[in-house]
């Protein structure tokens, strides 16, 4: 049996390493899979408490992040091609269509 220290050690470097990612980066695909990496290490806390509780009620919150991060992820795709497709860039720094 792994110990929950180990589990919290792994999940806090995921989750550094993808708030990072999103910070520094600045192409948007990056990014996104930086907030897939910060997702993933908040289901893996959520799993690993769960099984050292004795408990199911974070299976079951970690099934709902995946279904919200499915979603997530297939629309921020989508805005990002389309974007892709008007701007012929990537870049986060060099889309300013909200700026008034």
């Amino acid at each position: 049996m792994i110990p929950i220290s180990y589990i919290i050690s792994l999940a806090s470097v995921l989750f550094a390493i993808g708030a990072f990612g999103v910070i520094v980066r600045k192409n948007m695909l990056i990014m996104l899979m930086c907030v897939e990496l910060m997702l993933n290490a908040v289901n893996l806390l959520f799993v690993g408490f769960s099984r050292e509780l004795n408990v199911m009620d974070g299976h079951v919150f970690t099934f709902m992040i995946m279904a919200v991060a499915g979603g997530e992820a297939a629309v921020g795709l989508a805005i990002i091609i389309s974007l892709f497709r008007s701007r012929r860039t990537v870049n986060a720094e060099e889309i300013n269509l909200l700026k008034g």
